[in-house]
């Protein structure tokens, strides 16, 4: 087990949650603005107490935070924040190889960008510099906040698909903060709802209903498919 919520919770936001992640899953967090889905990250992440309950994480976690611009007049290139990310830190005494450095741009398209200076890439460039960053250490758990952000609906596919390849080829286990699940659809193991009135967990066809979403919101909701996606009115 990477990940396990005992009785947890985070006032006001979230209570009473109970979660266990196994190598491999991928797991959607979904809910509306301020319900605390990014709260939950930073709770395995250390960088946010909970209030009650407990969380126990492995130590190898790779993290692909919610997109904000880098500065314009950072000095640094998207091979220099790669190579940190690899080298554990500057204080550790050892410096990541040309070849290391640009394998792990490599594997999310992002090669070409290896010389160029990070406050001057696009949006979707610079998500594709932190997905490079998370996974140079081989995470075994993998925290996504919104990393389909500014991305493309193509680059966004490409995301996707190199996430799901990399929890079957590699074992990592995803957890996948987003507003929308159409574009994970295909790929998700279960869902964690959270909500003004309580969450949910369970398989997408258990917890996408109108039902169950109208009972968390306390108030009509309709979840419709059209042609496989899910729409949620």
């Amino acid at each position: 087990m990477l990940l396990k919520f005992t009785d947890a919770a985070v006032d006001p936001l979230w209570a009473d949650l109970n979660l266990d992640v196994e190598p491999g899953e991928f797991i959607a967090v979904l809910g509306p603005n301020g319900a605390g889905k990014s709260t939950l990250l930073h709770t395995i992440l250390g960088t946010r107490k909970l209030s009650s309950g407990t969380v126990t994480a492995t130590s190898d976690i790779g993290f692909i935070p919610q997109q904000r611009m880098f500065p314009l007049d950072l000095p640094m290139r998207a091979k220099d924040l790669v190579s940190l990310s690899l080298a554990h830190g500057v204080l550790s005494g050892r410096r990541a190889s040309q070849s290391e450095v640009l394998a792990r741009l490599r594997e999310v398209d992002a090669e070409h960008l290896a010389d160029l200076r990070v406050g001057k890439l696009s949006g979707g460039q610079q998500q594709l510099v932190r997905q490079a960053q998370a996974f140079a250490r081989d995470p075994k758990l993998l925290l996504c906040d919104e990393p389909l952000l500014s991305l493309d609906p193509g680059v966004q596919q490409r995301t996707v698909a190199r996430l799901d390849a990399r929890r079957r080829d590699h074992g990592t286990a995803i957890l996948f903060v987003t507003h929308g699940i159409n574009p994970i659809l295909n790929v998700v193991n279960r869902v964690l709802y959270i909500a003004p009135y309580g969450h949910t967990l369970g398989e997408v066809g258990d917890v996408m209903r109108s039902e169950v979403l109208s009972e968390l919101y306390r108030t009509r909701v309709d979840v419709i498919n059209v042609d496989g996606r899910l729409i949620v009115v």
